[in-house]
């Protein structure tokens, strides 16, 4: 090997290291503010983080009262509507209960929630018909101006993470499947509830 040559072997060993060093920065800043994903793999709009802390009483004061603590450990798809009931609420109470069903060995960490608006207690059929779906009376609560809505609260299903947190909001008349895909995805990728 020439002198030279013995010369230039550390300069270039110098600047491949350099290279090296440098290159998932400058990769890093090209990708965040240059490179675009074309689109978002979540269909559920997602939004801020928002804890839902504080406690309403349940409809006519025969239940327990709601604790949104008591829901930590699990994910909570929520709903907001009248105890009325018409076929927009009993269709989102029957999306929420499928989507939970269709979790399978996974269904136990998803809970439901159906956030009443006004005064008027659910009839006993509907119920009975959405066995387990966690009925609130909060007219008067501050937990419905916690939740964020393009038009009306009764449009979208909300879902709540395991930390009691808000953290995504589904459109009006959402595609059930699409909800299901996210909802799936999250229980596979979360390490909690």
């Amino acid at each position: 090997m020439s002198e030279q040559n013995r010369k230039r072997r550390p300069r270039r060993e110098l600047w491949l290291l350099l290279l090296v060093t440098i290159a998932p920065i400058v990769l890093s800043y090209f990708a965040y503010y240059v490179w675009r994903p074309s689109g978002f793999k979540n269909y559920g709009e997602l939004i801020v983080p928002t804890p839902l802390a504080g406690v309403v009483a349940a409809p006519g004061g025969t239940a327990p009262p709601f604790d949104a603590e008591g829901l930590k450990g699990r994910w909570v798809l929520v709903m907001v509507d009248s105890g009325d009931c018409p076929a927009p609420c009993r269709d989102k109470l029957w999306q929420m209960r499928q989507l939970r069903l269709t979790q399978g060995k996974d269904q136990e960490r998803v809970a439901r929630a159906w956030l009443l608006d006004d005064d008027t207690r659910p009839a006993p059929d509907v119920l009975q018909e959405y066995d387990g779906t966690i009925v609130v009376s909060a007219k008067a609560s501050p937990l419905l101006g916690k939740l964020p809505a393009d038009r009306a609260l009764r449009d979208h299903l909300y879902l709540v993470d395991p930390l009691g947190n808000l953290m995504m909001r589904f459109p009006k008349d959402a595609d059930p499947s699409r909800i299901k895909k996210d909802l799936t995805h999250l229980l596979k990728v979360s390490r909690i509830g």
